[in-house]
């Protein structure tokens, strides 16, 4: 992914809410099929990390990354957002080139 592409996604997650948290238990499986089930739907999603959350939120992001076949767009904060490419008949996202 491009850096211009990478800007595109983050401007595009600053208009969205977060549609999961992620809490002292870290990434679990259910987590993580939460996740790609959001991924698979929308492409683009914001997570929050919970106070509470031991785990340093870039490290739960790349561990998300590598489960879902998706790419870290940015880590800021507790804030995570993640981007999986649609499949090409259900995309809603176009990327610049």
């Amino acid at each position: 992914m491009t850096s211009k592409q990478r800007a595109y996604l983050r401007s595009l997650a600053m208009k969205i809410e977060p549609i999961l948290q992620l809490g002292k238990s870290g990434v679990t499986p259910e987590n993580t099929a939460s996740v790609a089930e959001a991924l698979e739907a929308r492409e683009l999603i914001k997570i929050s990390v919970l106070q509470n959350c031991l785990f340093d939120p870039q490290d739960m992001a790349q561990m998300l990354a590598e489960r879902t076949q998706s790419e870290v767009v940015q880590v800021i904060g507790k804030k995570i957002i993640l981007y999986k490419r649609g499949k090409k008949d259900k995309r809603k996202i176009e990327l610049p080139k």
